[in-house]
């Protein structure tokens, strides 16, 4: 890699960078996990190019999997990629301990990384958020990128507690969904250059890349591997005309796949690229047809499938 900010960053997280993928979690027609078509999505990422695996997260409907069922997705996805790539495991709850045991499970299994969402519904204040994400990160050797997401999650991570979170040598990073481009910036100027920033919104992949970071958890990248890939790969060479270029034309989906609660409108259009069904689990439903008509346009205008 040729970025000139990966040399910065600890060599532990070297290969924690660029395009990563926030798995949708398969589901047949009546709700149960598929391994087969996960497998078949895993295989798909690792040929398009994704450089981190990152599922059971909020794309991969963690709130309705079972405990058993979220720790054998995780152990599925770092037995399937076998060494290939990373796989970076969802460990967030809005209960510290069963935090602690997601990301103990996800190390026992040989995960490479953990991803820890902000506390939801309970709102604990900067102290509380800073004593969970300690307390996750004391225990295992695996690094830990906090996921800062207050619109699903309500509070957002200040600026002051995540400098202080970096402190701890297992918190490496951060997965920023607050489409806030000064974040990176400040975070940079705070903590410095070697923790790892990763952006959590398609959208402004591009513009965060400029502003200091590493790399994006994307969702679009479910659908375009290989797109979002050479989008990264481009960066990274210092091709800027190619990567913007690429996330222009991926615009339209960075958009849409958010026209209704996510991982919906992705699932409904993985379904269409022969990825599964678009079976989600209750309280979330199908995309109604108004959505499905922008969200079939969006495909057409982003050429694929690749």
């Amino acid at each position: 890699m040729q970025d000139a900010f990966i040399h910065e960053i600890p060599t532990s997280c070297v290969r924690l960078v660029g395009s990563m993928t926030a798995l949708i979690t398969p589901m047949t027609e009546d709700g149960a996990v598929s391994f087969d078509a996960f497998g078949q999505l895993i295989e798909a990422q690792i040929a398009g190019g994704t450089d981190v695996l990152v599922p059971a997260g909020t794309t991969g409907e963690s709130p309705t999997l079972s405990h058993d069922e979220h720790g054998r997705v995780v152990a599925f996805a770092v037995e399937r990629s076998n060494g290939r790539v990373p796989v970076m495991a969802g460990a967030g709850s809005n209960s510290t301990r069963e935090a602690v045991e997601l990301a103990r499970h996800a190390a026992a299994v040989g995960a490479n990384a953990v991803l820890v969402v902000t506390p939801y519904y309970n709102k604990p204040t900067q102290e509380g958020l800073y004593r969970h994400f300690m307390m996750v990160a004391d225990a295992t050797d695996l690094p830990l990128f906090v996921y800062n997401i207050p619109g699903r999650s309500v509070v957002d991570v200040s600026n002051e507690t995540m400098a202080r979170l970096a402190r701890h040598p297992n918190i490496v990073g951060v997965k920023d969904a607050t489409a806030n481009l000064a974040r990176p910036l400040q975070m940079r100027q705070m903590i410095g250059a070697g923790f790892v920033q990763l952006s959590g919104d398609d959208a402004t992949t591009l513009p965060y890349l400029a502003a200091g970071g590493h790399g994006c958890i994307s969702v679009t990248s479910n659908l375009a591997p290989a797109t979002c890939a050479r989008m990264h790969r481009a960066w990274r060479e210092g091709r800027f005309a190619d990567a913007l270029a690429l996330h222009l034309r991926l615009m339209p989906l960075h958009e849409t796949l958010f026209c209704e609660a996510s991982p919906g409108p992705v699932k409904y259009l993985a379904q269409r690229l022969g990825i599964g069904t678009s079976a989600l689990r209750l309280p979330l439903v199908e995309p109604k047809d108004a959505s499905r008509a922008l969200l079939d346009a969006a495909l057409q205008a982003a050429g694929l499938p690749e």
